[in-house]
């Protein structure tokens, strides 16, 4: 399914109103919902709630399902997920792994999540070489030639954005391998890989990666690599389902 802009917007106040009890219909339904479940949820035209998640797709708030014609919660209600509950500690959890990554690969390591506009770099820490990464944390970066956000338009946490019918295959094989790269694609020189990092509902929320230079994170040094970044990223998708389980009970 395909959300399409229908008339006019509802106005003001009313047009919020609507839109929010939309977005908390689905953030309390068991699972994906359809454009035609929501409508007659919330009693709306049909007409009418297409419009209003469109554009509360257009922010990151929802998204299409796997399923077709099926609507769940977007990037952006990840992301904010991570300022509570167990994803507020995000980053304080993930400190062992960026350090064990440093300490096996000297190269820049860093932990991000999907947002409707891209890549975003929570936490970083640096190679132990002159030449280096450089300062990730508070940049933003695409998805398309990134190495994290090829991780997220694999397994769904970011939307491929239009043009690019070619990373259908690459993204295939990032699902397969469980690990994504680039190589001089953001810019000429620059390598990284990246692994996904699983919240305690299984959907990919975050991805811890290395990046260097080429000249040192070659294909084969990325080959090297792939399994203690997996195994630390794993490890993180572990202490998160450990700790949500923790607060559960």
């Amino acid at each position: 399914m395909e959300l399409q802009f229908h008339g006019a917007p509802a106005p003001g106040t009313q047009a919020i109103d609507r839109a929010g009890d939309l977005l908390a219909r689905l953030l309390a339904s068991d699972g994906p919902m359809s454009l035609a479940e929501l409508a007659a949820a919330a009693d709306l035209p049909k007409s009418t709630a297409s419009r209003l998640l469109t554009a509360l797709e257009r922010h990151g708030l929802v998204r299409q399902a796997g399923e077709r014609g099926k609507l769940e919660p977007g990037p952006a209600i990840l992301r904010f997920a991570h300022r509570g509950g167990v994803e507020r500690h995000l980053v304080e959890l993930a400190e062992q792994s960026l350090e064990a990554l440093s300490r096996a690969s000297g190269e820049t390591i860093n932990l991000s999540v999907p947002t409707p506009t891209g890549v975003d770099h929570l936490a970083q820490v640096d190679g132990v070489h002159f030449l280096g990464a450089g300062q990730w944390v508070g940049r933003r970066v695409a998805y398309d030639r990134t190495s994290n956000g090829k991780v997220f338009l694999a397994f769904g946490a970011a939307d491929l954005p239009p043009g690019r019918p070619d990373l259908d295959r690459e993204l295939e094989r990032v699902r397969r391998d469980g690990y994504g790269t680039t190589i001089d694609e953001l810019e000429p020189g620059l390598s990284a890989m990246a692994a996904p990092v699983r919240g305690p509902d299984g959907n990919v929320i975050a991805a811890l990666s290395i990046s260097g230079p080429t000249l040192r994170l070659t294909r084969a040094r990325i080959a090297e690599l792939a399994p203690v970044l997996c195994e630390e990223a794993e490890a993180l998708s572990g202490r998160l389902q450990t700790t949500n389980g923790k607060r559960a009970a």
